[in-house]
């Protein structure tokens, strides 16, 4: 299985490791670390040193409750360093819902567009289908951010999902966007309650019939902080291997994940185990 994107054959054969790459003051794993270029770029080769096959860059926080950022602030924070991180010799994906933002970054280089809303903002469609070959993450998400977490959704939600996801895909692929471009998020944390997410976990493969790659992204999330008891998303380490592992043993090709060490060795282990 191939991931196909702009300068990149992505094999998935094996899972990936897709660091994270915060750009903004106010994430909720991690707001502050990277906040300038110099230190986001110094964070980037810090990923990669401890084995991340690919970075994700974005200048928006999404947490719960978030405010919008506008057009102009995300492309100060973002472009500086999609255009030194571009030299790096790994794909670079972004994480951005702008289609101005797309458009400038693709530009740039970028590998991938990761897209919370999955292209559903005017123009964002047209402006992946217009590429020759860039990939794209797209996620499921319940409302918007503002509002996604005060009212979730409710009852079984896998059904909802691989509607909404095989749905998006499709309209892409209408537009002529070959399906090796694209990855599928379920949106764990996005709209979802404790349980809900859980149950996406358990049932994960599930979302397989739809013939796409997934992408799984619990790093930090609060719901393994209402699990374990971990208040502050720094110590949700340990939860956040254990749940990239189980996803990826449900299979995940991608783990979108903070801790890129940690994440790597415990994939050591469980590929040694399958080998």
């Amino acid at each position: 299985m191939i991931w196909t994107t702009t300068r990149f054959d992505i094999d998935l054969s094996r899972p990936r490791v897709m660091g994270i790459v915060n750009v903004t003051p106010d994430s909720f794993a991690d707001g502050g670390l990277s906040a300038t270029t110099a230190s986001a770029l110094s964070h980037c080769e810090r990923l990669l040193r401890e084995g991340a096959d690919l970075l994700d860059i974005g200048g928006e926080s999404t947490r719960p409750g978030s405010s919008p950022l506008s057009l102009a602030d995300e492309l100060e924070r973002v472009l500086p360093v999609v255009r030194g991180a571009v030299s790096l010799g790994v794909p670079i994906s972004v994480d951005t819902y702008k289609p101005e933002v797309m458009c400038a970054v693709l530009d740039l280089g970028a590998d991938a567009i990761n897209d919370i809303w999955a292209l559903r903002q005017d123009d964002a469609q047209d402006v992946v289908a217009s590429h020759p070959r860039c990939g794209v993450c797209l996620m499921h998400m319940h409302r918007d951010p503002q509002t996604m977490q005060v009212v979730p959704m409710v009852g079984d939600v896998l059904a909802p999902v691989v509607d909404f996801l095989r749905d998006r895909a499709a309209a892409l692929t209408a537009l002529g966007v070959d399906p090796t471009r694209i990855v599928l998020d379920p949106g764990i944390g996005f709209g979802k309650t404790v349980e809900q997410n859980l149950s996406l976990l358990t049932r994960q493969r599930e979302l397989l019939g739809l013939g796409l790659p997934l992408l799984a992204g619990w790093s930090r999330k609060s719901s393994l902080g209402a699990v374990t008891g971990r208040d502050d998303p720094a110590d949700r380490v340990a939860a956040s291997v254990a749940a990239a592992l189980l996803a990826v043993s449900r299979g995940a090709r991608v783990v979108r994940v903070h801790d890129v060490a940690a994440t790597v060795d415990a994939l050591k282990i469980w590929q040694a185990v399958q080998a």
